[in-house]
């Protein structure tokens, strides 16, 4: 088993080589393969400008609860942009860095799963060159690397290049960026491919609070016939984001204010499937070397027509053929990074996109069983020489992928014979309508698709109610978001004592928290003495750090104090700490170092 499966490796990497080979007609395509862009993005920043390569973090944040899979470059480098950052974590040590970060949208803020294979740009998975200024570089020095990396190292045609800047906003009394727009201006940008817009398309926030600020857009004119002002941000194929550059500026306060931050910082984004796209004079990123080679081996495979790049509503062959090659990437990089199908959070989502894969394949493409796993080797000769953990896990990868579809292929006869026995009792009855409850077990115990549930009730002449089955996806899926909050809650925990076992370690000790019982009782009320303590440790989001910035919440871990923390049932005490041109206000918070250290949040 495994010599075939090692054999096939092989055969996939000559094939690959040969098809390069064939596909490479024109000059401009023989350079820009996928791998060459990635390079000169990584080998522009280091060893040009002198930027600091930061391997990609994991498609799982383990560090980051709150969120499903990493999504953006700049994930693991939050605590930097919070100021929560360790002086002794590495990286409290950068300034300038870069990276190609592998990213997954399928859920939340971001979440492309829906648009996949009915355009031809989205995608579940993709990779995300990034570049970073930590305090270091600002605005004029961003956009001159910027435009230099387009025009002058991928040789994109300066004339069809426009960009965008914020306009300004009144409600947070906020000026236009002229800074910014006058250096693409000394740049030689045309002023009417200078574009402003509000804070829809050019402020960023990394959510409801913290870290934010302006940004500039670089957007790409299809058509270079100069009507780019009229289609930027209009959703128009012909002119697309290329690179999105945040300066950060501000803090977003927890009541909507802005604060300026005491340090400036950069934050890059730029689509590698798409730059690779625009560089290979092609409108879709389905027609480069990250796509060609799968959806030649799904034809192969499949014994259907070659693939089209047709775009339709319907599943047809094309639909199918972008679901497949889009998701079979985006499985193969969540396994090896250690997601396992399961039912809840990351595993439940990776487990709906293989049986979504899986149906389509079989059900549209007629794919033998077994098939997607051997998709797998195309994924890991396209990217493992950019992240080895592919090829290091692709044995294992393919076999999740086996095992996961036979279980589903089972369930899914199982789900089909129920849904006949089900269907044959409403129509003896003269009921035309499949109640959502049993749409819903169809869904949640065989795990049928609803686009399957759906086209089989057709099939049987009957309708679903639409309206129970939501409602009851509506109550998992808030199941789900308080799973994920308990998670978020355990991780805090395991964090929170991982600092006590610091503090431990370092023989410091427990909080003399005797004062808590020296007080009067007067005229109905309890009165406390101040008390006079030491600052030992501070602590914020798990993590001890050195400093804080005004209005964060953050633990202070004292000598000692003469504050109650909840516990037993007793409500915790509510008060100051004052300080020399500080004071922090006590908030009610449960104790959750059982008495060894008293941590004040």
């Amino acid at each position: 088993m495994y010599c075939q499966y090692a054999l096939h490796i092989r055969c996939c990497r000559v094939w690959r080589m040969n098809f390069i080979k064939c596909y490479s007609n024109s000059a401009t395509t023989e350079r820009w393969t996928s791998s060459r862009i990635r390079k000169n993005f990584l080998d522009f920043f280091v060893k040009t400008n002198k930027h600091v390569f930061v391997p990609s973090s994991s498609v799982v944040s383990h560090k980051d609860p709150s969120l499903l899979f990493t999504n953006a470059g700049m994930n693991q480098f939050k605590p930097i942009f919070l100021g929560t950052v360790d002086k002794n974590n590495p990286l409290a040590l950068y300034q300038r860095a870069c990276n190609s970060q592998k990213c997954i949208r399928v859920g939340g803020k971001h979440n492309d799963l829906d648009d996949v294979g009915y355009d031809v740009y989205h995608h579940t998975f993709f990779e995300m060159l990034g570049n970073w200024s930590f305090g270091d570089y600002f605005k004029q020095e961003a956009c001159e690397m910027a435009w230099t990396l387009l025009t002058k190292v991928y040789q994109l045609p300066p004339e069809k290049l426009c960009v965008t800047y914020f306009a300004g906003d009144k409600e947070f009394g906020i000026n236009a960026d002229e800074e910014c727009r006058d250096i693409w201006l000394k740049l030689g940008i045309p002023s009417n491919r200078i574009i402003p817009f509000g804070k829809e398309h050019n402020f960023w926030e990394m959510g409801n609070f913290g870290p934010c600020g302006p940004c500039t857009e670089i957007h790409y004119d299809q058509t270079g016939s100069g009507i780019a002002q009229k289609l930027t941000n209009t959703s128009s194929a012909a002119v697309i984001e290329l690179w999105n550059i945040v300066f950060i500026s501000y803090d977003r306060q927890t009541d909507g204010s802005l604060k300026p931050l005491p340090k400036h910082h950069v934050d890059t984004g730029m689509g590698l499937e798409r730059l690779t796209a625009v560089l290979n004079n092609t409108t879709s990123n389905y027609n480069t070397d990250l796509f060609q080679p799968l959806l030649y081996e799904i034809s192969r495979s499949c014994n259907i027509p070659p693939y089209q790049g047709r775009i339709g509503s319907d599943m047809s062959y094309d639909v199918a053929y972008r679901i497949l090659a889009d998701h079979i990437r985006m499985i193969t990089v969540a396994v090896a990074d250690g997601v396992l199908p399961g039912s809840h959070s990351a595993g439940h989502k990776l487990r709906k996109i293989i049986r979504r894969t899986v149906y389509i394949a079989h059900d549209t493409l007629k794919a033998p069983p077994g098939f997607l796993s051997t998709l797998v080797p195309f994924v890991v000769a396209s990217l493992g020489e950019a992240f080895p953990e592919l090829k290091n896990n692709s044995a294992s990868v393919s076999d999740v992928i086996n095992e996961e579809e036979q279980h589903f292929l089972g369930q899914m006869e199982k789900g089909k014979s129920h849904l006949l026995a089900v269907a044959d009792t409403l129509k003896s009855r003269g009921i035309t309508t499949l109640p959502g409850e049993c749409a819903w077990e169809l869904y949640s115990q065989f795990g049928l698709p609803e686009m399957l549930i759906t086209l089989l009730a057709s099939q049987n002449g009957l309708t679903i109610d639409h309206e129970q089955y939501k409602q009851l996806l509506m109550k998992e899926q808030e199941l789900s978001a308080l799973d994920v909050a308990r998670q978020q809650m355990a991780h805090a925990a395991n964090r929170r004592n991982s600092v006590v076992l610091n503090m431990q370690n370092k023989g410091l000790p427990a909080t003399d928290d005797v004062h808590k019982y020296k007080y009067c009782h007067q005229n109905s009320s309890y009165e406390f003495p101040a008390v006079d303590c030491q600052l030992e440790a501070i602590c914020v989001n798990g993590e001890l750090v050195t400093l804080v910035k005004q209005n964060t919440e953050c633990a202070l871990i004292m000598d000692k104090t003469c504050f109650y923390a909840e516990s037993g049932g007793q409500i915790a005490d509510r008060g100051k700490i004052l300080n020399i041109g500080a004071e922090f206000l006590l908030s009610e918070k449960e104790s959750f170092v059982k008495r060894l250290f008293s941590l004040l949040v």
